[in-house]
């Protein structure tokens, strides 16, 4: 029996990159998987043909997140897909960076909008998600390297990722009582749409790789996989954790 067989499962940002692969991976094992996306409809119905065509179960649901009613608009279409299911797994991988750089570049117009995407999003997400998710349930949040590794250009970005890296912390404490686990996986550079400057030339792909300790550039089943360990029962004595998943990004120089 797979290992998530009748459990039910919402991905944000599942359209593309990380959270595909997540959804992919979560319905491989077993769960009906809610698939949201933003804007991008196409990608997401490309998602749930995948997994369909695997033998997988999934639906889409649009939110455009960050903006005015955008849980109100993402549990709506939760709760139509589940059609009465409780909620047993939460993936909040929906965010970015939104062009927002370095402190002397960033206005308060991009700051409030990655704020609302990366930060309050998942917040009140998880607030609306608690009273449908499962006793025993699971909320996975993908946060960021860039919370470890001071990247300059992307500062406020790392501030909102760390304020992730908080809540799932204290969140475990909250809600342990009920069994639910609350865990933080932080990606370093993976090969994904938005990352395509990995592959702008052969030096560059290398340097990439050469950055992790396992002298590859990271893959969204790498991210996944890690995800699904969490949503299993197999992780049910892990909570309130933030798994690096970077392959050793930087840990030091090669001598």
């Amino acid at each position: 029996m797979s290992k998530l067989s009748g459990k039910t499962a919402l991905v944000t940002g599942a359209s593309r990159g990380i959270g595909r692969a997540i959804a992919q991976r979560l319905a491989a094992d077993g769960a009906y998987v809610a698939v949201h996306y933003g804007h991008n409809e196409a990608a997401a119905k490309e998602t749930v043909a995948t997994i369909e065509e695997a033998g997988g179960r999934a639906f889409t649901i649009r939110a455009e997140l960050g903006a005015p009613g955008d849980v109100d608009t993402l549990f709506a279409g939760l709760e139509d897909g589940l059609d009465g299911r409780r909620l047993d797994i939460l993936v909040n991988n929906a965010g970015g960076a939104m062009g927002t750089g370095s402190i002397e570049r960033t206005t308060p117009e991009e700051f409030d909008r990655l704020v609302a995407l990366n930060m309050r999003a998942p917040f009140f997400i998880i607030q609306r998600a608690l009273p449908l998710l499962s006793d025993g349930g699971r909320i996975v949040n993908i946060s960021s390297a860039d919370t470890r590794i001071a990247i300059t250009q992307e500062l406020a970005y790392s501030m909102a990722k760390g304020a992730i890296n908080v809540l799932s912390r204290t969140l475990a404490q909250a809600v342990g009582e009920r069994g639910i686990t609350v865990n933080t996986v932080a990606p370093g550079i993976t090969d994904t749409e938005p990352n395509a400057w990995i592959h702008s030339s052969p030096e560059v792909e290398a340097l990439t790789a050469t950055a992790s300790a396992l002298n590859r550039i990271g893959r969204p089943s790498d991210i996944a996989d890690i995800v699904a360990f969490l949503a299993s029962d197999d992780a049910r004595w892990i909570t309130g954790d933030l798994i690096d998943a970077t392959g050793g990004t930087f840990l030091g120089p090669r001598i």
